[in-house]
C-alpha cells in the first residue's frame, strides 16, 4: 500500500479524464485502491427502488477516482501543484506546495 499526498478535505483539480478541470474537496481516501471520493466530480446517475423511506427515482452520487487524475489546488494561485514535504522548526513534517512553498495541512 502506497502512501498517499491526497488526504481528506484538500482541494484537487482532476487533470484527466472526462471531468478534466473540475475542481472540488476530498470527501473519502481509498489508500488500498489508490483511489478517492471528489465533491461534485465523476458523477453517476442510478435508478433506485422505493421503499419505505425512500421515495426512489434517479439517484446521483460521486465514484471513486484514481489518485493519479488529480492535483493539489496551490492555495496562493488557486492553480495545479505537486507535492514535496518539509519539516517545521518544531520538527513538524508537513506537506508544501511545489508551485509556491506554501503550506498545505492546517
Amino acid at each position: 500500500m502506497a502512501k498517499l499526498k491526497i488526504k481528506k478535505d484538500d482541494n484537487v483539480v482532476v487533470i484527466s479524464g472526462r471531468d478534466k478541470g473540475k475542481q472540488g474537496k476530498v470527501l473519502r481516501v481509498f489508500p488500498a485502491e489508490e483511489r478517492a471520493v471528489v465533491q461534485g466530480v465523476h458523477i453517476a446517475r442510478r435508478h433506485s427502488k422505493p421503499s419505505m423511506g425512500d421515495p426512489g427515482g434517479i439517484v446521483e452520487k460521486e465514484l471513486k477516482i484514481h489518485i493519479s487524475n488529480l492535483a493539489h489546488i496551490d492555495p496562493q494561485t488557486n492553480k495545479p501543484t505537486r507535492v514535496g514535504y518539509k519539516f517545521l522548526d518544531g520538527g513538524r513534517k508537513v506537506r508544501i506546495a511545489r508551485r509556491s512553498g506554501e503550506v498545505i495541512d492546517k
